[in-house]
């Protein structure tokens, strides 16, 4: 039986993998994969990784030292991951590139509604018994102008929810979907349009701090912004001083640009060296949650069968679907790839 070393795990993941254990064999690790962790992984046959785990070249060459030539990550993401180094070490990283785009697109519009009506100050006070009214008004959805970049899978559910309320969208995206009704625009006017910016777009070089000073000060004074995508989309930084500004009216985030060592874990007893993120909390017309778009049972139990897939694809020796290949982003013609000619990359 092919034993695997999971890290950054937590109770529901041993949970949602428990019908495997016939399969293979589990060790669940609290720590994340770093280079002072990855000792932990001598000994087994791959590692299951998630959002932020320590994938760098330092990291990959210790595994393949190892003899460990596979990655699986429990997650659409993979901006944590060198895939040039994995190519040069030969180590197969695989994703999971859809669990459930319904789970984090009604997150972010859990974090719209919240933020328009006030339900996060409304709570608190109900719970005093404090039924004032004053400083809960919201407005309609209805006829507001919502930009949505990236319209993956996630991006589409999204579209689709705010439909429903009655807005109108219009959507950013370097590859738009073809044949659909969508209004592509340009960043610049997405920017300048929109009431509400919502981001549904994976973190690449090219997109880093795609929501800078620049790009707020083009915005509409009182914009929403809500990120459920990856925190290096938006500048911190820049993004607190909008809100001081009020320039920005209200920020709804599941992610944090600096989130790699205080998401998923308790730090209510610890003093938190983030001023940033610690000036983003105290403000009442933020709401910031733990990395948790994704955490509904349906997204769990996918996560854990595709990843089986993947494991079971890598073990049997047949083509990997969901692999990420170095080779294909880097080569032009893809007869001369072996994943786009539906083989193993080595």
């Amino acid at each position: 039986m092919k034993r695997i070393a999971v890290f950054d795990s937590k109770k529901y993941d041993e949970s949602s993998f428990a019908p495997y254990l016939k399969q293979y064999e589990f060790a669940f690790f609290k720590d994340k994969l770093s280079l002072h962790t990855v000792i932990l992984a001598k000994g087994f046959d791959a590692v299951m990784c998630f959002v932020n785990d320590d994938l760098s070249k330092d990291v990959l060459d210790k595994l393949s030292e190892f003899g460990i030539h596979a990655v699986f990550l429990r997650c659409a993401g993979y901006n944590n991951v060198d895939l040039a180094a994995a190519y040069k070490n030969k180590i197969h990283v695989v994703r999971v590139p859809a669990y459930s785009p319904y789970a984090i697109a009604e997150h972010a519009f859990a974090l719209l509604l919240s933020l328009n009506r006030h339900i996060h100050k409304a709570y608190i006070r109900s719970r005093d018994f404090n039924f004032n009214l004053d400083g809960l008004t919201g407005f309609d959805l209805h006829e507001k102008t919502v930009g949505v970049i990236g319209t993956g899978k996630i991006g589409r559910v999204f579209i689709d929810i705010a439909k429903g309320f009655g807005m109108h969208v219009i959507c950013y995206d370097p590859y738009p979907v073809k044949d659909s009704d969508y209004e592509y625009v340009s960043l610049d006017d997405l920017y300048t349009r929109s009431d509400v910016i919502s981001l549904h777009c994976p973190l690449i070089e090219a997109n880093r701090h795609m929501i800078d000073k620049k790009a707020i000060e083009k915005m509409k004074k009182g914009v929403f912004i809500i990120n459920t995508s990856r925190g290096g989309l938006i500048d911190s930084k820049a993004l607190l001083e909008g809100l001081k500004e009020k320039k920005v009216g209200a920020v709804g985030l599941d992610v944090y640009e600096e989130e790699a060592n205080l998401f998923y874990k308790d730090n209510s007893l610890k003093i938190i060296n983030d001023d940033v993120l610690s000036l983003l909390i105290q403000l009442p017309n933020v709401i910031i949650t733990s990395h948790q778009a994704y955490l509904t049972h349906e997204a769990l139990d996918n996560i854990a069968k595709t990843t089986v897939q993947n494991m079971d694809e890598y073990f049997g020796g047949s083509f990997i679907q969901n692999e990420l290949c170095y080779h294909c982003e880097k080569n032009k013609d893809p007869q001369a790839c072996y994943h786009a000619r539906a083989k193993r990359c080595f």
